[in-house]
């Protein structure tokens, strides 16, 4: 390895560390990224517009296929790729699989941080893909898809090296016997599974996605990427610039492929379910992922569906905790798997530095946050976005008929820059604490669910029981008491649930950053894998040991 070898080091560092480390800056600024960077990235995006995307190096197509469709505009994308049978993936799959396989882990590690050294000069039009396939506001758009995603990727690559590099390749094996001595040569190679399948999903398709395809590629396993028929491009981008960069090396670019398929003829079973494929990377709902989990003679990595809490005990100042979870909420309209929904609030109020607010008060901050950032025109279309999937919408009109008092409903707004985008804003309905029924499922989307609870040990206890029977990928918790904190780190971590706590400010229960946090834990119903812990990349390949006698 040669001219990324200090950026991997560096990645290593920081993922031994756990402190904050970007390889790829989150702001889209000019002096970073160049002054034409942001034209020219939406000017590439609008030319791929009603065309052929004939960037992949795949070659045998059985047709050509695309029905993504802009919640901005509302509107098709009309951009087709080409789409390959199953057994044709399989077929090259398994060609690149035995070339690849044999690189050493230096030079697989050049050629996939390359990539995302050819990806970084597009992160622009990935963003303006993002948007216009998931709904994401600009800036997520920008930072989640591009370097966000990017950092991610490059810390499954340094997870990935560092487990391969945990045992070395040869050693001379000497056991004195007295008189004697037994000498064996043995050697180890890190022998991978075979071909992964990831499967993508509708609001982060290249986030979610990314840390599966390079896991498994650094570990010497060949990728199938099967994305969401509702957000290919983004991804698309990221497949074709890896597949560029192993041609230019004289690889096999069928070493990651994109598996395109259409809402009325799925391939994702048949993929799924083919013998030969070993590894598979899902992110989605919980019916799909616990049959994937099901499935025989496969290594499974999921992110399922959670119910996310927040626990309320104590503050030191009340608006900012208003403002802080409204801003929580209203993030992306609340389609991210961290977003909270479960507010468990004690029915003797919330305690605070000049007294203790009642419920009621609360409830009145946070519906007076929400819809003030709501109406900012400056603030509000750009955090919350667009809605990718009108199955949410749906989901927000029947929530205002779920029992309890209803503190806000959904509304429209304007888009300033687009007048037919896709748009709701949250819904506040509070919920009696004996209807396990309504809250301990996740109502995906911007619903929040207020519950009134008799103490804080009756919230931790609810949710520490939700997280373990339903699932759970984050937890928000406010207390100015040490006692009360540390129960709820203790009882939240029985649960496998992180918490965030006393977050106020600039930063949010629903985030979550590269080589520092781990994203799901795995153990618990939300998913059984864990962005990135040793065991992410270390199931993605097996130990082999050879030996013997040392020569005369």
């Amino acid at each position: 390895m040669t001219s990324h070898h200090t950026l991997l080091t560096k990645a290593i560092e920081a993922l031994r560390a756990r402190t904050f480390y970007a390889a790829y800056p989150e702001h889209p600024a000019p002096a970073i990224y160049g002054e034409t960077a942001d034209a020219d990235g939406q000017t590439k995006f609008k030319t791929a517009l009603g065309k052929r995307f004939t960037e992949l190096k795949q070659i045998g197509e059985s047709g050509w296929a695309g029905q993504e469709e802009s919640p901005y505009l509302q509107q098709p994308l009309n951009i087709s790729y080409p789409t390959f049978t199953v057994e044709t993936l399989i077929t090259k799959s398994k060609e690149a699989f035995h070339e690849w396989r044999k690189i050493s882990k230096e030079d697989r590690a050049e050629i996939l941080i390359e990539s995302l050294e050819r990806v970084k000069k597009r992160f622009f039009e990935i963003a303006y893909a993002t948007m216009h396939t998931t709904g994401q506001g600009y800036m997520m758009a920008f930072q989640a898809s591009g370097p966000h995603a990017a950092d991610r990727a490059l810390e499954a690559i340094a997870a990935g090296y560092e487990e391969l590099s945990r045992v070395p390749g040869t050693a001379l094996w000497d056991k004195p016997m007295g008189k004697f001595n037994i000498q064996l040569n043995k050697e180890w190679r890190a022998v991978p599974k075979g071909i992964s399948v990831v499967i993508g999903c509708s609001t982060f398709p290249t986030w979610n996605s990314v840390t599966g395809i390079y896991g498994s590629l650094i570990t010497g396993n060949t990728v199938i990427v099967k994305p969401h028929p509702g957000a290919i491009l983004p991804i698309a981008i990221f497949v074709a610039e890896l597949q560029q960069v192993l041609s230019e090396h004289n690889f096999n670019p069928n070493t990651c492929q994109l598996a395109v398929d259409t809402f009325d003829k799925m391939i994702t079973k048949e993929l799924a379910e083919h013998a030969d494929v070993k590894l598979i990377d899902f992110t989605g709902n919980s019916v799909f992922g616990s049959y994937l989990e099901a499935l025989p003679g496969k290594i499974v990595f999921t992110e399922k569906t959670g119910v996310n809490s927040v626990i309320l005990d104590s503050v030191e100042d009340a608006d900012k905790v208003a403002a802080n979870l409204a801003f929580s909420v209203n993030l992306y309209s609340g389609q991210m798997c961290t977003a909270p929904q479960n507010f468990f609030i004690p029915e003797g109020g919330i305690k605070t530095a000049t007294g203790t607010i009642t419920f009621e008060q609360f409830a009145e901050k946070l519906v007076a946050n929400i819809n003030s950032l709501v109406d900012n025109p400056k603030a509000g279309p750009f955090v919350l976005g667009a809605v990718q999937n009108k199955k949410t919408c749906e989901r927000l009109d029947e929530a205002t008929a779920l029992p309890g008092k209803v503190w806000l409903k959904t509304r429209t707004f304007e888009n300033p820059m687009f007048k037919q985008a896709r748009v709701a804003t949250p819904v506040v309905v509070e919920v009696d604490a004996s209807r396990k029924d309504v809250f301990s499922k996740e109502l995906f989307g911007p619903i929040v669910l207020l519950i009134k609870t008799k103490n804080t040990n009756g919230s931790i206890a609810l949710a520490q029981e939700l997280a373990k029977t339903h699932g759970a990928i984050s937890c928000g918790a406010y207390t100015t008491d040490i006692v009360v904190r540390e129960k709820i780190a203790d009882e939240m971590a029985l649960a496998a649930t992180p918490v965030s706590f006393n977050l106020t400010g600039g930063i949010y229960m629903n985030q979550n950053a590269a080589f520092s946090d781990f994203h799901v834990t795995g153990g618990n119903p939300s998913g059984n894998a864990s962005f990135t812990n040793p065991e992410y990349v270390a199931k993605r390949f097996t130990w082999v040991g050879h030996r013997e006698p040392v020569k005369a």
